[in-house]
């Protein structure tokens, strides 16, 4: 591998990772269809190990939409007000989406630590693992976000 490419890779984790979960969760998908269907011997793990792949991938997903600044927003109501007033509305906006997801994150940590000791029927791996999506999730949203946030303040697009 080149060493452009290995810079790439580095400097884009987010997608490298959001790429190899799809590729991993289309492989156990496929092997599925092909055992139960061609072969006639159904993977007895596959549809658990495609559940959690799901979990990460939606999960950093959402991230990764935050990252690019691709989830939804009412900016036509935004731009409809006065300036002075655009300014208090994106900082309640931050304020009430940063809240939203330090709540989720902490209420992912309880439930992560609820699930303790458990074990997934199929794969035999700590349920801790697929669930600790959310958590992973919530931090590089709320890392995303205050990162915009910042951007905004920092090169005058705030004022």
């Amino acid at each position: 591998m080149r060493k452009g490419a290995l810079a790439w890779i580095l400097g884009h984790l987010l997608e490298t990772v959001l790429c190899l979960l799809l590729a991993a969760m289309a492989t156990v998908i496929i092997s599925q269809v092909i055992a139960r269907y061609v072969i006639e011997a159904p993977l007895s793990w596959s549809e658990e190990m495609a559940r959690f792949l799901l979990m990460w991938l939606s999960m950093l997903s959402a991230a990764y939409a935050f990252k690019l600044k691709a989830h939804f927003a009412l900016t036509f109501v935004v731009q409809a007000v006065p300036a002075s007033l655009q300014r208090v509305i994106r900082l309640l906006v931050f304020l009430a989406v940063a809240g939203f997801l330090g709540v989720f994150v902490v209420m992912s940590v309880v439930f992560v630590s609820g699930v303790g000791g458990h074990i997934a029927p199929a794969l035999r791996i700590p349920m801790e693992i697929p669930y600790s999506a959310s958590i992973a999730g919530g931090l590089l949203m709320l890392y995303y976000l205050a990162k915009g946030f910042w951007q905004e303040m920092r090169t005058g697009q705030w004022s």
